[in-house]
C-alpha cells in the first residue's frame, strides 16, 4: 500500500482496530508481583488507541496527589526526554527524539499505521540532537536560566558524570567530553567510547548509568522489533542491557532478554541495579505488563520466547523451550501497555514518605483501549524490594477529548529533595514538591 493510499484509509483502520477489542480487566490487575495474565488473544490489526498530542493550554498543568504541588520548573523545550543532575545543581535535559530510519521495505502495513500513529502521538518531530542546561541559581523552584550545553549529537538519551568525564548515549554510540563543574556549555567533539546497535532502531533510546565507582557504564538497549519479526540476526546485542569499559570501548551483554530497557537506576539500599521495561505488544488489552526488576548479571528475562517468567509466546518461531526454561520472572509489574520509561528511586529528606521507593515515569499506552499510563506513579520499597501496591504522584496529563496535553518521561530527585518530570509533549519540566500549608 502506498503512503498516500494508506494515509487515507488510516481513519478506517484505526476505527476497526480500536472497536473491535477492549479490555476484559481493570488496570490495576496488570501491577504488583504478581499480575494477572489472561490468555493471549494475537491481533492481526493491532488495538490503536492513543491520545493525540495538543500541547498544554495556558494555565494547565498536571493534577499532583493530595499533599503535593506541581510548578513548572522549565517551559519552552523541544520534545525533552531525559534529566541528568550536576553536582552544583544544574539540570541536564536531554531534547531528543527517533534518528531517521534507514528505507525499509519489511514493515508492511502494521509498520506504516504505527509509524502514522506515533506521529500523531507527538513523535514524529525531528530531533533537537542537543542536550540543554538548567539553572535555578536563586532556588525558587523554576529554572531562570536555559541554556544549549552540547549540541549536534544524535538523538541522545541517558548521561552519567564520571570524574570530569561526561558520558552520553547517543542512539548509535557512547561518547565522552571533558566537564568542569559550574560550566554551562560543551565546545569540546565528543570523543567515541563504543559503538551501540542502531540501524534501523525500532527502540532508538539508550539510557545509561555508571558504576558507583565509575569503572563501568551500563547501557539499556531495546530490540528491533515486537517480537523478533524482523529476524534474530537484527537483535544482536539488543533488548538488553550493556556493560561498556570507559576506558578500552569493550562491551559485553550484562543481562539479556529485555525487551525495551529504558530507565536504569541503582537501588539505595542493597545496590543492585533496577531498569524499567517496555513489554510487547499485539496479544492483547491486558498483555503484557510492564514491569521494573532488579538486574542479574548474566540472567535472561524472556523475550521473545516467553514473558512474565515461563510464559510462552506462540507468535516466536521455532519455539526454543531451553531459553524459556530459564527465564527470570520480573520483580514488578507496571500495567500492560503503560509505557513505563523513568525509574528513580527517591532519596531526598523533602518528602520522607518516599524514601528509598521508585518513581516511575508513564508515558501512555497506544495498544490498550482504554488508554492505561499517562501518570506518574511511586511504588514503595522496603529492604531493596517493593513493598506496597502503586501510588499516584501526577495524573491529568489528558484532557476530557481523550487528548494528551503532555506525557511523562524521565523522572529525577534532585538534591534539593524535589522531583523533576520531563514531558516530552508539553515541552515541560514540571517540579513536584510537598504542598504548602
Amino acid at each position: 500500500m502506498s503512503p498516500r493510499r494508506l494515509v487515507a484509509a488510516l481513519p478506517l483502520l484505526t476505527a476497526l482496530a480500536a472497536c473491535g477489542t477492549e479490555s476484559a480487566l481493570p488496570e490495576s490487575v496488570g501491577y504488583g508481583a504478581a499480575p494477572q495474565l489472561p490468555e493471549a488473544r494475537p491481533q492481526r490489526i493491532p488495538t490503536v488507541k492513543i491520545a493525540p498530542a495538543v500541547g498544554w493550554p495556558a494555565g494547565r498543568a498536571p493534577v499532583a496527589a493530595q499533599g503535593l504541588a506541581v510548578n513548572a520548573f522549565a517551559t519552552g523545550l523541544d520534545h525533552p526526554r531525559w534529566l541528568y543532575e550536576l553536582p552544583n545543581g544544574d539540570v541536564l535535559v536531554a531534547e531528543s527524539n527517533a534518528p531517521p530510519k534507514p528505507d525499509d521495505k519489511t514493515g508492511g502495513l502494521r509498520g506504516w499505521v504505527q509509524g502514522l500513529v506515533m506521529g500523531k502521538a507527538g513523535a514524529g518531530v525531528p530531533s533537537a540532537n542537543r542536550i540543554s542546561l538548567l539553572r535555578d541559581a536563586d532556588g525558587d523552584g523554576v529554572a531562570e536560566m536555559k541554556t544549549v550545553f552540547l549540541s549536534g549529537l544524535t538523538s541522545p538519551f541517558g548521561m552519567a558524570l564520571v570524574g570530569n568525564r561526561l558520558f552520553i548515549a547517543n542512539a548509535d554510540a557512547v561518547v565522552a567530553v571533558p566537564y568542569q563543574t559550574g560550566q554551562a556549555q560543551i565546545t569540546a567533539t565528543p570523543v567515541k567510547i563504543a559503538d551501540l546497535p542502531a540501524g534501523r532502531n525500532h527502540h532508538w533510546t539508550k539510557s545509561l548509568v555508571a558504576s558507583a565507582d565509575g569503572s563501568k557504564l551500563y547501557v539499556g538497549v531495546g530490540s528491533n522489533s515486537n517480537v523478533g519479526e524482523n529476524g534474530l540476526d537484527e537483535e544482536v546485542d539488543r533488548a538488553a542491557v550493556l556493560e561498556i569499559d570507559p576506558a578500552t570501548g569493550a562491551r559485553r551483554v550484562f543481562a539479556s532478554g529485555l525487551r525495551n530497557p529504558v530507565g536504569m537506576a541503582w537501588n539505595p539500599e542493597d545496590g543492585r541495579l533496577w531498569v524499567a521495561v517496555n513489554e510487547r505488544d499485539e496479544i492483547g488489552d491486558d498483555l503484557v505488563p510492564d514491569y521494573m526488576t532488579s538486574v542479574t548479571p548474566g540472567g535472561f528475562y524472556g523475550w521473545p520466547w516467553s514473558y512474565y517468567g515461563q510464559t510462552v509466546d506462540a507468535r516466536v518461531q521455532p519455539p526454543r523451550p531451553d531459553m524459556v526454561a530459564k527465564a527470570i520472572k520480573p520483580d514488578y509489574a507496571l500495567g500492560s501497555h503503560t509505557a513505563s520509561l523513568g525509574l528513580t528511586f527517591y532519596t531526598g529528606a523533602l518528602m520522607p514518605q518516599w524514601r528509598n521507593g521508585a518513581v516511575i515515569g508513564q508515558h501512555g499506552s497506544w495498544n490498550r483501549n482504554p488508554p492505561a499510563g499517562y501518570k506518574v506513579i511511586f511504588v514503595p520499597f522496603r529492604g531493596g524490594k517493593p513493598a506496597g501496591p502503586p501510588q499516584d504522584v501526577l495524573t491529568g496529563f489528558r484532557n476530557d477529548r481523550g487528548e494528551a496535553m503532555g506525557r511523562p518521561v524521565g523522572v529525577l530527585g534532585v538534591r534539593t529533595g524535589a522531583l523533576l518530570v520531563a514531558d516530552d509533549v508539553g515541552n515541560v519540566i514540571w517540579r513536584v514538591t510537598p504542598a504548602r500549608p
